[in-house]
């Protein structure tokens, strides 16, 4: 069963609920962000890389720990090309699962092996999404606690049970909105088509007046508009 058709309905849910995470940018900017989690991959994030230069997109990455020591010179060629990195664990275990202490020893090894890949301040990987989207309250207190910030998100096409790069698409432009936050995936589950997915996509946002922007400029316009109450983290 694919849970696609929920996700729009979770997010509306969660979004007023928890309003001290990013789950979208402003209602009245055609700016949205474009969002890849799992990686890095040795051929999936390459030819992903491809298609954002080719229209000189700049996207953001939520990256695993271990993906990042197995592939540094990969995760290197996506921080060169001024892409935003954040953090998505170190092996995609869920947030909830973990006691405190495995969690921030999670996010620290994550933080620590792309300082060492991208020549990278740990003091600027501070944005984080939890895998699967899941989390409790307790989760982001602790995420707040350690200064990190939540990012969650406003698409979901579902991407990673591969239900066709053309549903996929669909799935997008029926959804996105000014302010969208969409997440696809580079890594071993779905990155096998997100080259193409992307490829197809951009353009047809292009041609509807989106403007491509990284998570952090989401952060610094909630932050300049007054919607952030902890937007001084950097």
């Amino acid at each position: 069963m694919q849970l696609a058709p929920l996700f729009p309905i979770v997010y509306r849910i969660l979004q007023p609920a928890f309003p001290n995470c990013l789950w979208s940018g402003a209602a009245n900017s055609k700016a949205i962000a474009l969002t890849f989690d799992d990686g890095p991959h040795p051929q999936y994030t390459r030819e992903l890389l491809q298609v954002l230069d080719r229209y000189s997109i700049t996207a953001s990455f939520f990256w695993l720990g271990a993906c990042v020591n197995r592939y540094p010179t990969v995760a290197k060629e996506v921080y060169d090309r001024g892409h935003w990195i954040g953090l998505h664990g170190y092996d995609h275990r869920a947030f909830p699962k973990l006691s405190p202490t495995e969690l921030q020893q999670s996010i620290e090894h994550t933080q620590q092996a792309i300082q060492k890949a991208c020549q990278l301040d740990s003091r600027y990987i501070r944005d984080i999404r939890p895998p699967n989207g899941l989390f409790t309250p307790q989760t982001l207190d602790l995420l707040h606690q350690w200064n990190y910030r939540p990012v969650m998100w406003s698409v979901v096409p579902e991407d990673w049970v591969r239900p066709g790069i053309s549903l996929v698409v669909e799935r997008v432009l029926r959804q996105v909105r000014n302010g969208s936050v969409i997440v696809l995936h580079d890594g071993y589950y779905g990155g096998q088509d997100v080259a193409q997915t992307t490829s197809q996509l951009i353009p047809q946002l292009l041609q509807q007046g989106y403007q491509f922007v990284t998570i952090d400029f989401l952060w610094q316009q909630a932050k300049l508009s007054g919607q952030c109450g902890f937007c001084n983290i950097y």
